[in-house]
């Protein structure tokens, strides 16, 4: 559960600051808050740990995709370019802003395939959204190369990959724009909330308005007396989300570090295991080790040492038959059942395009995410335990 399993005394100081001012909004209030600004500090202090430019936080993770979007400038009449393995809402915040999300193959990273971009385009495609699944991040250099060479936006989804990077360099910062999600079981927390990161002021800036009801925030000022140019809605991260948010933030390379020894005595004990192998990853050092996958030469194979985990109380995850996280899945979704009757984006008349949503369209996904069992890796995880997860593995491993 990562950053929830150290909330103590640090996240309770940092919420007390707020109580004690009673100002929960993050913007206003000056002169009562006593100089209290959470949510600000965590969007300095975040920005700086990614580095770049500028951060924004937001509700959700899903929000900070659709803010995202909304400040790029997606809309009717655009697709985008999505893996077929994510959750459900890099799909739906795709739809929120009128736009058809166009599925796509993932490569032995369990990520987007850079060479699927040019495959999957169409006249349309205005953008693409790399999602770093797991903790681990996709060949983002060469995403990010293709993109540009197709005159594409980059939005990368990294609500799984909080603190993962590549070569050095922090995940959500190579494209555009990146995003965060901080709900109960991220590897930072907030509760709920997310954020939206980019080295674009236009960008920022865009999302920043859009996220406040269209509000440009001049200091000079008073709210809502400001000049406004866009409209907007309300996505804003509250001052108790930040608190918590810059508490967990200080514990992030913390986290990190105890992940990934627990995540290498497993995978020592997996090793040993004939016929197991490892999801690529294009920086193995940049991992955030949240989960653990890994995978077997056969479907059958898979779901037989899943079941023998099991037994011995060992919990995975086979993606292939996961109801939130494969678009073959999600019976709502292939029927077009978006909230409104009329079914739209599908059915808007703006959109020139063809949308297909066939397994055939994604073979390599339908192959390796079948026979790959994902376990999730704690920041906590007793000598004891891990102790039961090695031998549960050798007696799986002795009954196949």
């Amino acid at each position: 559960m990562a950053g929830a399993e150290l909330i103590g005394k640090e996240e309770i100081k940092e919420v007390m600051d707020v109580l004690e001012t009673g100002i929960l909004m993050r913007y206003g209030f000056d002169k009562e808050r006593k100089g209290v600004y959470k949510v600000r500090q965590f969007e300095e202090d975040f920005a700086k740990y990614c580095g770049v430019g500028f951060a924004l936080g937001v509700t959700s993770g899903s929000a900070a995709l659709k803010v995202a979007l909304e400040a790029m400038d997606v809309g009717p009449g655009d697709d985008v370019l999505v893996p077929a393995f994510t959750f459900l809402a890099t799909y739906e915040a795709v739809l929120e802003v009128g736009a058809i999300p166009i599925m796509v193959d993932i490569d032995d990273t369990l990520n987007l395939d850079p060479k699927e971009i040019e495959k999957k385009k169409t006249p349309y495609t205005k953008a693409v959204i790399p999602v770093h699944m797991c903790g681990s991040g996709a060949n983002i250099d060469q995403i990010v190369e293709i993109a540009r060479k197709n005159n594409l936006l980059v939005l990368e989804d990294n609500a799984q990959g909080c603190g993962a990077s590549f070569k050095g360099k922090k995940l959500g910062s190579f494209g555009d724009m990146g995003t965060f999600s901080f709900d109960y079981v991220k590897t930072v927390t907030t509760g709920e909330g997310g954020m939206v990161i980019s080295n674009n002021r236009d960008l920022y800036l865009r999302s920043e308005w859009y996220s406040d009801h269209g509000h440009d925030h001049n200091p000079n000022v008073g709210r809502a007396l400001e000049g406004r140019t866009i409209l907007g809605f309300n996505y804003r991260m509250n001052e108790l989300q930040g608190a918590l948010g810059l508490a967990q933030l200080r514990k992030l390379d913390y986290l990190i570090g105890e992940q990934r020894k627990n995540k290498k005595t497993i995978m020592d004990a997996l090793a040993l295991v004939p016929g197991v192998g490892f999801r690529a990853k294009p920086d193995a050092q940049g991992d955030s080790a949240t989960f653990l996958a890994f995978n077997l030469p056969q479907e059958a194979v898979a779901l037989k040492f899943q079941k023998l985990l099991a037994a011995e109380g060992v919990d995975t995850t086979c993606y292939k038959n996961n109801l939130w996280h494969y678009v073959p899945n999600w019976e709502h979704f292939l029927a077009f059942s978006t909230a409104n009757s009329k079914k739209r984006p599908f059915t808007d008349p703006s959109y020139k395009g063809k949308v297909v949503y066939s397994k055939d369209n994604i073979p390599y996904a339908e192959d390796i995410l079948g026979r790959t069992l994902v376990m999730g890796i704690s920041v906590k995880m007793s000598p004891e335990r891990l102790d039961t997860i090695r031998k549960a593995i050798q007696n799986a491993a002795a009954k196949m």
